[in-house]
This record gives C-alpha cells, sequence and structure tokens, in this order.
C-alpha cells in the first residue's frame, strides 16, 4: 500500500517553494530595515507555556493544539503560534531594553483543513518587546503593509480596534455579557457554550445568525479607560499622517487571551471565507503571565499560506537562462557556457541530453527569461542563438562575447521586484 501524506498537511513543490523562499527573502530585507532581528525558538514546548500565554479557555488550547506526553511523562506541545515561544525566549536569556525581533517557520493546529489553512502552516510573526509608545504600533502597522506591498499584495483593507486594558476591559465584559444572556437563545451553541468563559470571543462569530443578533451589542470603544482612549487616538493620529487608511471595526476581538489595546487585522477579498492575512495588537501583559516582569508588547502573524494564494508567479521565479543543446556535439559547449555564467553570479539551467528546437521553445517559454540555442550551425558558425522570451527577440551572438552579453541583459530577480 502506497503510504501518503498526513490529511492536513502538504507537500511544497516548485514552483510555490520558489514563492514561499521570495516571501521570506523580502521579509528578511524589509524588516531589517526597520531593524529586526531574525529569532528562531524551538517547535516543541512544554503545554503550560501555551495555557498560561494563549489562554486556557481559547478555541486554540481547547480544541487545536498537538499535545502529547514524551518518555518522561512531560505534557509537550507542538508550536500552534510564534508570540508565547519568542516571549519565553525574551524571559529566559533576560534579553534587555527593546527587542525587535521576527521569525518565519511552521506552526501547527489541529482544525479542518480548507483553502489557506493546513495543519501544518507556515507564518511570519514581528514582535517588538518593551516599548509601549502609540508610535511604535502605528510603525509595526506601517511595516506590515509595506511588507504586503512588497511581495505584491495591495487589495486590502486595514481594520483597526482597541481592546482596552486590564483596569477597564472587565467592566465591558461584565456589559457585554448581560447583553449576551438577553440573546442567548438566538446564538449558536458554540457561542453559548463560550459566553461565560471567553464572552468577547462571541463577537468573533461567523455565524450569521449572531452576527445579526450581535449588530446592537455594546462596543467596547464606549467603555476603555481615559488612557486606553488616549494611547489608541494616538496610534490613529500617527496612521493618518502616514497617509494610512484604516477601518475602525469595534468587534474585532482576535482569537487569543492575550491581546490589549491595539488590536488589527489585514483581510482581502479574494480567498474566500477566510478573509484575514494577517493581524496582530498589543500584549501588555504576556510577560508578566509567563513568569516575566511586566513590559509592554506588540506583534504580527503573517499565514503565508493565504499570501501564497494571492501571489501570481512573477517572472522573478524563472531561470534567467536556458541552454539547449540542438546536437550531441553542443553539450559540452553547452557545459562551458553555463558554468562561466554562473560564475558571474547568473542563473543558468541547461537541457537534459539533445533537444529539439520545438521541445526547448515549449520549455524555456514556461521557465526561462532568455533561450541560449546551440547547434550545428551555431558551432560552425562560432556563434549561440539567444532569443529574449518575454519581447521574442533573437539575436546571432559569438562565444567570445556571449557571456557579457548575458550579464548587460535585464534580468529579473527578486531583489529588482522588491
Amino acid at each position: 500500500m502506497q503510504i501518503q501524506k498526513i490529511k492536513g498537511f502538504a507537500d511544497i513543490l516548485y514552483p510555490q517553494s520558489a514563492l514561499y523562499a521570495m516571501v521570506e527573502d523580502i521579509a528578511r530585507t524589509l524588516f531589517s530595515r526597520y531593524m529586526y532581528r531574525e529569532i528562531r525558538t524551538p517547535m516543541i514546548e512544554y503545554t503550560e507555556l501555551f495555557v498560561r500565554g494563549i489562554g486556557a479557555s481559547t478555541d486554540v488550547v481547547q480544541k487545536e493544539m498537538y499535545t502529547f506526553e514524551d518518555k518522561k511523562s512531560r505534557s509537550i506541545t507542538l508550536r500552534p503560534e510564534a508570540t508565547a515561544g519568542i516571549v519565553r525566549a525574551y524571559i529566559e536569556h533576560n534579553i534587555q531594553g527593546i527587542a525587535r525581533v521576527f521569525t518565519i517557520g511552521p506552526m501547527f493546529r489541529y482544525e479542518r483543513p480548507q483553502k489557506g489553512r493546513l495543519r501544518q502552516f507556515h507564518q511570519i510573526n514581528c514582535e517588538c518587546i518593551g516599548a509601549e509608545e502609540p508610535l511604535v504600533d502605528a510603525e509595526i502597522i506601517a511595516m506590515l503593509l509595506r511588507f504586503l506591498s512588497a511581495i505584491g499584495i495591495t487589495d486590502i483593507t486595514l481594520l483597526l480596534n482597541s481592546l482596552g486594558c486590564t483596569e477597564c476591559r472587565p467592566h465591558y465584559k461584565e456589559v457585554l455579557l448581560t447583553y449576551l444572556h438577553s440573546v442567548a437563545e438566538t446564538l449558536c451553541p458554540t457561542c453559548q457554550a463560550r459566553m461565560e468563559n471567553n464572552p468577547l470571543r462571541v463577537l468573533d462569530c461567523k455565524e450569521e445568525s449572531c452576527i445579526r443578533h450581535l449588530k446592537n451589542a455594546p462596543s467596547i470603544t464606549e467603555y476603555i479607560c481615559m488612557p486606553c482612549k488616549e494611547h489608541f487616538s494616538e496610534v490613529q493620529h500617527t496612521l493618518d499622517t502616514l497617509g494610512i487608511s484604516y477601518t475602525l471595526t469595534p468587534r474585532l476581538v482576535r482569537g487569543l487571551d492575550y491581546y490589549s489595546r491595539t488590536t488589527f487585522e489585514v483581510v482581502s477579498n479574494h480567498i474566500g471565507a477566510q478573509s484575514s492575512i494577517a493581524g496582530g495588537g498589543r500584549y501588555d501583559t504576556l510577560i508578566e503571565e509567563i513568569g516575566g516582569k511586566p513590559t509592554p508588547a506588540i506583534g504580527f502573524a503573517c499565514g503565508m499560506e493565504r499570501l501564497i494564494l494571492l501571489l501570481q508567479q512573477p517572472s522573478s521565479l524563472k531561470t534567467p537562462f536556458y541552454i539547449a543543446s540542438l546536437c550531441p556535439e553542443a553539450k559540452t559547449q553547452a557545459l562551458l557556457l553555463a558554468e562561466e555564467l554562473r560564475t558571474k553570479g547568473i542563473g543558468v539551467e541547461i537541457s537534459s541530453g539533445v533537444v529539439s528546437i520545438k521541445q526547448c521553445m515549449k520549455y524555456a517559454g514556461k521557465y526561462a527569461q532568455y533561450c541560449i540555442l546551440l547547434g550545428e550551425d551555431e558551432l560552425l558558425q562560432g556563434k549561440c542563438s539567444i532569443k529574449n522570451m518575454t519581447t521574442g527577440i533573437q539575436e546571432m551572438i559569438s562565444f567570445d562575447s556571449c557571456v557579457e552579453y548575458c550579464i548587460q541583459q535585464e534580468i529579473v530577480s527578486p531583489d529588482k521586484v522588491f
């Protein structure tokens, strides 16, 4: 019996793998301009970290974590998100001052696989730990939007809200719970069960009946304290100054308990029901809850699978030069030319064996920016034929000047796209 991959897990093959690599390269380049440094944390942590960090009543902890016992009967979990692990590392290594970090890698959640959502998925996370100024909130949102634009995603909407703080949110929860009790019979079973332990999560329900009956629910922004109002007002003012448009969304709560104050989400209309492609917010109490000193922080995460759904394969992912041997005698010359171009930093693919013109043109049309033809006529003349697969222009170039000619061509690379 043939062994197949596990449901909810995916093989990432070329050219999709190249899209992932391109997105990661652009992320690393852009985030470094904002002085964010890469950090790599383990994919497995003690379960307690996520229970304390994410919240015991969240769907992630209750339903979606891959948790098991190791050989010493310790409960460990494949990371369902990255922030808790980064915060654990921040505390454990006694990092001082403001830490601007990012991480890229796989996360694991046991949930129903669907378009853009897998049980092993990949995230890009950015965290700024130690800064509480509203300016930092606006800056990290600006960095997120610049990143999305850099990879070619522009038709998006920024949703913005404030969830208040530990001082003002308890009062809002009481008011909200009173309202939820008044409409409890109209809510879905999940919301009825969730209502007592985590009433804010009811606002995030996607069931039609719940959405309809929650339209008149009290808004959290009407109950936040004055310091939270001032903080949120300054965030909005800074975004306005930067020319960043946003939509105030009072019922935006996100799915994890650790969020406070500024909360945001980026949505797209092009990937179906799961429209969120990135989101985040402040988590000023998380570090203390995990065992550290009171430390403000803010961050965001992007699901790479959803980003990839929105991307078209750019020409930068095509091989710059494809060298086709049209006769047996050309194979050695093709390899010599390819090696010389590679020493100059240019990507080259050579045909596997001898091919026909029809075969090489069909292949190069799909996978190459330029096609170099080497056949009997070219060898006799001491030249090669180079065709631009975008414009269709074809030229005969001598062997001696071929490398220099190739260097001068406009090769579309990820750096140039960025």
